[in-house]
Formats: structure tokens, C-alpha cells, sequence
């Protein structure tokens, strides 16, 4: 199955409103709860406008031949202190888990990241999450702090890890 990794289309509003769905229930990594995440097909095609109309900002997006697969997200610092930060978010379907869409993701939004001069790659993972841990670090990521209690999960406070990446 051939996967492709592209910024999307405002015709792709639909297909990223089923993959955000699916991510949220999928598991419990991902920062909304199933069915917090309240967005309609309008909204989502002016967002992916305004991302295509952005210098600070990028979304790409895995997608086969009939659906959205995984979606990255980078948002640029707007002070002049902070202008050479991307803040990074990542989703990836369960059902392709483990093909290597997470880090082709990854080093798209970073090419891209490299070619706009930003300096600072940085994220949050939640402490547990080992499998999305491992793909940070294979991608060159360095945890550097701690979020103590920084989510509440099920009932129960959780950790994130902080990491980062110069370029």
C-alpha cells in the first residue's frame, strides 16, 4: 500500500475530521478524549486554508489511496524570542502502526522546518508512551524536563516528557 505524505487539501476536510475521530478513541495518548474534539467540515477546511497561508506553520498529512493515516502538526513561535521554535503534534492510525509513517512524517515536517530557518524542534509525549518515545529519539530527540502531572488521564494524573531537537 502506497502511502503519501503531503500538506492537505481543503478537499481533505472530511477524511482528517475521521482520522482526528479515530485517533481520539484509539488510545489514550493523544491530548482530546473521544468526542471532546469538536470541529465540522467547514471549520476544518478553513484551518487547512490558513495552514497553506502560513509561513509559521505546517500540517502534513499520510494518507493512502481511500483515507488519512497520520497527521503531523508545527506551529512557530510568533515572539521575536521564540520565532526559531516548532512546536510539533503527531497522530498516527493504529491500524498502520509500525510501517515507518510516524518518522517519514517526522522528517517531512523537519525538511520543511530546515527549509523555513527554524532552529528548535520541540514536543511533549506522555511518560508512558514508549513506542512514540522511541520514534522521537530515533529521529535525533532529547528528552530534556519533566511535566509533573501535566494531564489528567482516565482519573490519573500522568507525566510528560519534554524533548527536543536543534537543527
Amino acid at each position: 500500500m502506497t502511502i503519501q505524505i503531503r500538506p492537505p487539501r481543503q478537499s481533505d476536510a472530511s477524511l482528517l475530521i475521521d482520522l482526528f475521530k479515530k485517533l481520539d478513541t484509539q488510545t489514550s495518548f493523544m491530548l482530546f478524549e473521544p468526542d471532546e474534539r469538536v470541529i465540522n467540515v467547514e471549520q476544518q477546511t478553513q484551518r487547512i486554508g490558513e495552514f497553506q497561508n502560513s509561513e509559521r506553520r505546517q500540517m502534513l498529512v499520510a494518507k493512502s489511496a481511500q483515507q488519512m493515516v497520520g497527521i503531523v502538526v508545527g506551529n512557530g513561535g510568533n515572539a521575536n524570542r521564540n520565532r526559531h521554535t516548532l512546536v510539533i503534534a503527531i497522530g498516527v492510525d493504529l491500524e498502520f502502526s509500525g510501517r515507518g509513517i510516524g518518522f517519514r512524517l517526522m522528517n517531512a515536517l523537519e525538511a520543511w522546518a530546515r527549509d523555513t530557518h527554524f532552529h528548535r524542534l520541540e514536543l511533549t509525549v506522555m511518560r508512558h508512551n514508549e513506542r512514540a518515545i522511541r520514534l522521537y529519539k530515533k529521529c535525533g530527540y532529547r528528552q530534556e524536563g519533566i511535566k509533573r502531572h501535566s494531564l489528567k488521564v482516565n482519573g490519573d494524573f500522568v507525566d510528560e516528557l519534554q524533548m527536543a531537537k536543534l537543527i
